[in-house]
């Protein structure tokens, strides 16, 4: 067994331990969904910017610079710019309405804005849809063990699985948030390390553009090859309005909290966009003829840089896919324990009940997570699945319902039907290489039937917001 693979181990082990000893602190629903609702601005920018640097950030955003060169930043960089909407939009104007209507998951608040068929409608989406965003970060941390010890890619989804799900189960947001400050401090550390000394062993950055490849667009920031600002459309609003995230605000102690924090984690974001990217170029320079472009990043740390460095970088690629897995869980348990099984199964069940499923949900999870990471193709392709169902179904409805007032039942139905149909027919249509992307036209579409829906209902008198 090699020194990177039992240090790497050894770091997990570390991961699961500290979850397990912070866990012995949670003792009600409460604790586990909403952490008490005690997060300040600190824990709230770590677990948020944790849970942002995952496996599409880290192994596929050093893919994509691979392949298409410094246009990559917009994978990452969208994330930046949708989380500084949300911090000052969205994000303190539903942690208030949270704190006062004792609310935990995004489920809850649809439902008190409309009706539990909503509610029960986007748990289902969810769901599904969730699913594929796990199974990514496991398919990234298993091409690192596959790299580092030529682990099978289906060993290295059940190791990430197995850390994740443990110390998230132990504890939930509470424990998540501790672990992710631990990951955070591991992973900038590695990546600011890592990305000068990469460079130099590529000869230095003149040397980086001179072998870089002639295809046109390689070094346009706006567009090349897949990449491209058309990322904004997919991304920016999935991160205003996704669960995981907005679940976290959940737990903010105040509204600067959630300003501060998530505003904070929102530049470092747009900073650390260019670093895989560059480091996926670097690894073009070095490696032209890797057989897959989402090994880029685990070979250059590898096979470019010291034991002691490159073991650094693997952690933070570790830390990455592992934060932001649990995060996904994070949505995956309390949508299942709070959406479904306490609203429409046993309404009547206590707090001790709500945590025994929120638990059971994340080993499930967890479980069905690792099953379609091991079939799965790719980081980015499973990715893309869960942001453009998460967009095209929760952004309309979230948002109208924080902003109009008369938005009601039949309308948020009407954008949710009408955006994943858009956004079907569009891809099905043109196979994601029409003038808007599919997305796009989810989330136009969507807008669409809210607006139609409200115009129709205009002469009705407005009794009630559902």
């Amino acid at each position: 067994m090699n020194l990177h693979l039992v240090l790497l181990l050894a770091y997990c082990a570390l991961q699961i331990a500290l979850g397990l000893w912070i866990g012995r602190r949670v003792k009600s629903a409460g604790d586990f969904f909403v952490a008490g609702r005690g997060l300040g601005p600190g824990l709230l920018f770590s677990t948020m910017l944790a849970a942002n640097i995952g496996a599409g950030s880290t192994v596929g955003a050093a893919g994509l610079g691979y392949r298409d060169g410094i246009s990559a930043w917009w994978w990452v960089g969208s994330a930046g710019l949708g989380s500084l909407v949300l911090a000052f939009t969205v994000g303190p104007r539903i942690r208030r309405l949270a704190e006062a209507r004792d609310l935990r998951t995004v489920g809850d608040y649809l439902e008190h804005r409309y009706h539990r068929g909503v509610r029960g409608l986007i748990a289902v989406l969810l769901w599904l849809g969730t699913l594929a965003i796990l199974a990514g970060q496991l398919i990234a941390l298993a091409w690192v063990l596959n790299v580092v010890a030529g682990v099978p890619k289906w060993a290295g989804c059940l190791v990430g699985g197995l850390v994740m799900t443990v110390y998230f189960t132990a504890g939930g947001l509470l424990t998540s948030a501790w672990v992710n400050l631990v990951q955070l401090v591991v992973l900038l550390t590695g990546f600011a390390v890592a990305l000068p000394l990469a460079v130099e062993r590529a000869g230095g950055w003149s040397a980086v553009v001179a072998a870089a490849p002639a295809a046109e667009g390689y070094w346009n920031f706006w567009h090349g090859g897949g990449s491209g600002w058309g990322y904004l459309a997919l991304l920016g609003p999935a991160f205003v309005v996704s669960p995981g995230l907005l679940q976290k605000i959940y737990g903010a102690r105040d509204d600067r909290t959630v300003r501060l924090g998530v505003a904070a984690q929102g530049v470092v974001l747009l900073v650390f966009a260019f670093i895989p990217p560059v480091l996926g170029i670097v690894a073009r320079a070095l490696h032209g003829d890797l057989p897959n472009p989402e090994l880029a990043l685990p070979t250059v740390l590898l096979r470019d840089l010291s034991p002691l460095v490159g073991t650094l970088g693997l952690a933070a690629v570790v830390s990455a896919e592992i934060s932001t897995a649990d995060a996904i869980l994070f949505m995956l348990a309390t949508s299942l324990s709070q959406d479904l099984y306490r609203r429409f199964l046993r309404p009547e069940a206590s707090e001790v009940d709500v945590l025994k499923v929120a638990r059971l949900a994340a080993v499930g999870g967890g479980t069905l997570g690792v099953g379609l990471a091991i079939v799965a193709p790719s980081v980015i392709g499973a990715l893309s699945v869960f942001y453009s169902l998460l967009s095209v179904s929760l952004f309309v409805p979230v948002v109208a319902g924080l902003y109009v007032r008369r938005t009601g039942t039949p309308e948020a139905f009407a954008a949710i039907g009408a955006g994943i149909a858009a956004l079907v027919a569009a891809q099905l249509g043109t196979g994601g290489r029409g003038p808007l992307p599919p997305v796009l036209v989810g989330l136009l579409a969507g807008a669409a039937a809210c607006a139609l829906s409200l115009i129709l209902r205009r002469r009705r008198p407005d009794t009630s917001t559902r």
